[in-house]
């Protein structure tokens, strides 16, 4: 697609015109084209094999109304043997100009492949034109070591190098054992598929990409004579100089800054590139010094551009392009724009065709330009199919908006840009308002960081909250970060002995003799070895029951906070209930047994049995299935309270017609899950039956299968957990969470944090009633809930209740004895079992205001790689309000950008007296997070193409240019 305002010229040409020669016509070379045949000249393109059909098309470069008057193509129009190519095309020219009767004025290079360079300087000397860019010579001035070589010789500095095709090279290993890291690995030659310009920051890693680049060369059917290059890395402000020469005279057109930032864990991202006046600093340092560059290497007519690094000590030039600035052109609106009305375009023309108009131009642009303005690359912080380009169409409609160009269509991949190669695109901008123009790209990064450019391809959400287990470990099932190592988990505690004096290291003492006494705790894992270290704490013996199906490596579940497990007696639960009590005695031996408690999800129904056979404290199992979540929302349902509109089944037929009739996103998830397990967002039909069938194929996080699925309405709002501990029927409220979930990184749903709720606010006076009737209604009299709550526009809906401790391995624990004083839900749970006393004078809410501020911040990643450094853990340890680190991430693993539970990276506990301070370090955090100074990664090796090797095939012009 092409959207522009150039109209077709219709030139009146006389019976005897000129023709302008142009060999591999492509980007800004069709500008060029274009504007000498609306001034009356003819074009000829001269096609090499280097191109091919859909290259060679102008409206892909914006010039839909450019039309050759002939296109001589190889292979089809003329072919070169034995050497004597330049002869024979030079033939074929010659019989077409004389067949429409035109005279060659020019023969000029349209790409900077050195094949279209060589053949139209040796066409432009054998006919004697003017145009030739280079006096005869047998030196190669485009090859990158030669055009350092040359600016050596003529005293001009240059960047230090050495060359070679094998690494055994006595100069190429001095280079590499003597020069400071990091170093510029590239070929001499341009034209070569796959010779990317690398960054290497270690000896090793120039070694490898030198190894890579004789790979290519050898692969590659352009490889006669190409080397492979080593240089010194220049710091400094880059800048493009854009020059036209007509006998020796250079003319500069613009010069022009990059503007390179780190973005998705890259640090030298291309965010655009803005004009420079002449007298500026840089500018007026590389100007004369990119001419006298220019003289070095015999640089006589014609376009070129310079790319520079103006470092302390002065300019010194990258590499010179015998060609006009590349990018499709999509700079020269702005250029024209800026300058009274002309860019390298129309000075290429002026030098080739109309030298009169070229000596009235002037030296340098004149200052101040007439606007303000400057080329945008654009930046994508997400991935995915597009399905629509809304950003594109708010672009379009800015002030300041000249042009966007863009491969981008519905059906393209985005991918997060790291290089050129994956920029969505260029926008132009200018205003003669700075401050409009300013508001303006400031909208416009403002629409990448919020991922409003594009719409993509909905892809199945998770809904699950990063827990311990999803930081420690590769889940089981449906990874699809297959390289995301995460073998151990690091634990970094505070040192601060306030937080002892605030009571969060209490220890409650019992007045029974709990020595003869015993705990079964069924499946302890995650925060119910917590619950088992403080039963432990004040004198009962524990035994652990775990259940039929539970994972082996479930049991090894355990906090760090927890240290060694150790148990009395651990049995299993047989098939029937009655040989599960009598090995639970057996092991008990002399002891008697006082209390069954639920460890964690999957043993919720064991202990309701176990204790209700046992006549010990129970929530009894006169509600079957209490933990199904259908069976609570139907129960809640009947009991006149907001529930979730739901099916359930087995099979895909009993759920298809709520599927086909509810609206979408419908959330998919097993009836007996563990806490986020499985959970997802489907957007269409074809999603959920595809996650439905899913749920069957895979394992449970607590081991067995799934037996049913349930899928139910999405609830809009915000998410809240409502901790509570009950007995005999009385319910204290520990604590009320809201979680943060926002947008990051394409994804819609990414957990940032936990953050206590006062219990006196609006949304806790509402939640707390509506948790504990919910309670009533299943029946839950006794011990710990964690019930997750939506609060909607209509009033809080259940998602589902817990019968359980809060989990995530109770890293929340230390918060909320901080922010209470001194409780949290495990010790009250073990009061409620063992300490009626303890309980009853236990607060029914927590205290207003609490006695600190904290939260739980959970680390979030916009960016991917190996990591080599942690240098993110030492600043979070030392920030004042610091308690507490919890991550899967070290030396050696690999970051994923965080998108869902597999891709979390870790959780921090903050708390602090003032909550100013707690803010500052929250801030301090996210800026971490959002500047990627959590780790140190491996270097990539970052490709430092430039603008000019980017093409880019949509063009959209703004009506007014």
């Amino acid at each position: 697609m092409h959207y522009v305002t150039d109209k077709p010229v219709e030139a009146t040409l006389p019976p005897h015109c000129t023709l302008l020669l142009i060999v591999d016509p492509i980007s800004t070379s069709c500008r060029i084209a274009q504007e000498a045949s609306k001034r009356g000249h003819c074009i000829g393109a001269i096609w090499t094999t280097t191109t091919d059909t859909e290259e060679r098309d102008p409206a892909r470069y914006g010039c839909a109304s450019l039309r050759y008057k002939f296109e001589l193509i190889e292979g089809r129009d003329w072919t070169a043997t034995n050497g004597k190519e330049i002869a024979v095309v030079k033939s074929v020219v010659n019989e077409a100009a004389r067949r429409f009767n035109l005279t060659i004025a020019g023969c000029i290079t349209g790409s900077g492949l050195p094949r279209s360079s060589q053949l139209a300087d040796g066409l432009a000397k054998q006919m004697g034109l003017s145009t030739c860019t280079t006096p005869t010579t047998m030196i190669d001035v485009r090859n990158k070591f030669t055009q350092q070589t040359l600016l050596e010789t003529a005293g001009l500095r240059s960047i230090k190098q050495v060359r070679g095709s094998t690494l055994d090279d006595e100069a190429i290993a001095s280079f590499l054992d003597g020069e400071k890291y990091p170093l510029v690995i590239k070929l001499d030659e341009i034209g070569i598929q796959g010779g990317k310009i690398k960054l290497c920051h270690s000896k090793q890693e120039a070694i490898d990409h030198f190894r890579y680049l004789l790979q290519v060369i050898a692969s590659s059917s352009n490889r006669t004579g190409a080397q492979v290059i080593c240089q010194e890395f220049l710091r400094g402000v880059q800048v493009m100089v854009d020059n036209v020469s007509h006998n020796s005279k250079h003319k500069t057109c613009m010069v022009w800054r990059y503007d390179k930032r780190p973005a998705n864990g890259e640090r030298h991202v291309n965010f655009g590139m803005i004009p420079m006046e002449s007298e500026t600093h840089e500018a007026a340092l590389a100007i004369p010094y990119v001419r006298q560059c220019l003289n070095a290497m015999g640089m006589k007519n014609g376009p070129s551009h310079a790319q520079c690094i103006v470092t302390v000590d002065g300019p010194v030039l990258i590499e010179l392009n015998f060609r006009a600035h590349g990018g499709d052109g999509s700079w020269c609106h702005l250029a024209r724009a800026l300058t009274d009305g002309y860019s390298q375009v129309e000075a290429s023309v002026d030098a080739l065709l109309d030298p009169a108009a070229f000596e009235l131009l002037p030296d340098a642009p004149l200052g101040p330009f007439n606007a303000h303005g400057l080329q945008v690359h654009l930046v994508s912080h997400s991935a995915g199919e597009v399905t629509s380009m809304p950003g594109f169409q708010v672009m379009k409609h800015l002030p300041s908006f000249v042009s966007l160009s863009t491969d981008v269509t519905v059906g393209s991949t985005v991918e997060y840009t790291t290089s050129l190669s994956t920029s969505p695109g260029v926008c132009v901008l200018m205003n003669k308002d700075e401050s409009k123009l300013n508001k303006d790209l400031g909208l416009l990064r403002y629409l990448e960081e919020i991922n409003a450019l594009f719409d993509y391809k909905t892809k199945v959400e998770s809904l699950a909250r990063p827990t311990a287990a999803s930081y420690s470990k590769q889940q089981k099932r449906n990874s699809r970060v297959d390289d995301m190592e995460k073998s151990s988990l690091v634990r970094i505690y505070s040192n601060d002995p306030k937080l002892t004096r605030q009571g969060m290291l209490m220890k409650r003492m019992t007045t029974i003799d709990a020595s003869k006494e015993v705990v079964v705790v069924v499946d302890p894992y995650s925060t119910g070895c917590l619950v088992v270290n403080e039963i432990r704490s004040r004198g009962y013996q524990v035994i652990a029951c775990w259940t039929l199906g539970f994972s082996e490596e479930m049991k090894t579940h355990t906090p760090g906070a927890a240290g060694e497990m150790k148990y009395f007696a651990e049995v299993d639960e047989q098939e029937d209930i009655a040989d599960t009590v009598k090995a639970i005695y057996e092991a008990a031996g002399k002891l008697r047994v006082v209390a069954c408690i639920a460890g964690g999800e999957a043993g919720v129904d064991c202990a309701d049995e176990v204790s209700e056979r046992m006549s010990l404290r129970t929530n009894g199992t006169h509600v079957a299935n209490r933990r199904d979540k259908k069976i609570q929302q139907e129960l809640i349902r009947d009991a006149g309270m907001r529930s979730v509109r739901q099916a359930a089944g087995s099979k895909w037929e009993h759920v298809v017609e709520f599927l086909q009739t509810e609206h979408y996103p419908i959330v998919l998830k097993p009836t007996d899950s563990a806490g986020s397990d499985g959970v997802k967002l489907c957007h269409n039909i074809e999603e959920a039956k595809q996650h439905f069938h899913h749920l069957f194929e895979v394992e449970a996080v607590n081991g067995g299968f799934n037996t049913e699925v349930l899928c139910q309405e999405f609830l809009r709002g915000k998410e809240y957990v409502v901790d509570q501990v009950s007995r005999d029927g009385i319910h204290n409220t520990m604590m009320v969470w809201v979680y943060d979930k926002r947008p990051a990184n394409n994804s819609a749903f990414v957990y940032f944090g936990m953050v206590p709720v006062y219990p006196n606010s609006i949304e806790a006076k509402i939640l707390i009633p509506y948790a504990r009737g919910v309670l009533d209604v299943l029946a839950v009299k006794n011990g710990p809930s964690h019930a997750e709550v939506i609060l909607t526009p209509t009033g809080p809906c259940l998602v589902e209740m817990n019968v359980r401790a809060h989990g995530g391995d109770g890293n929340w624990r230390s918060l909320a004895r901080g922010l209470t004083g001194g409780y949290s839900q495990v010790e009250v749970t073990v009061d409620s079992y063992l300490d009626k006393k303890q309980f009853s004078i236990t607060p029914n809410l927590p205290p207003t205001p609490f006695r600190a501020s904290g939260q739980e911040v959970i680390l979030v990643s916009y960016s991917r790689g190996r990591v080599i450094g942690t240098p993110g853990y030492d600043i979070i340890r030392d920030l004042q309000s610091f308690v507490y680190m919890e991550t899967g991430i070290k030396v050696g693993s690999f970051v994923e950008r965080t998108v869902d539970l597999l891709t979390g990276i870790g959780s921090v506990i903050l708390m602090h007296e003032d909550e100013s301070v707690l803010n500052a370090d929250i801030s301090r955090v996210r800026e971490m997070e959002l500047n990627n100074e959590l780790f140190e990664f491996e270097r990539s090796g970052a490709m430092l193409t430039n603008a000019s090797q980017r093409h880019l095939s949509e063009i959209i012009v703004g009506d007014d240019f």
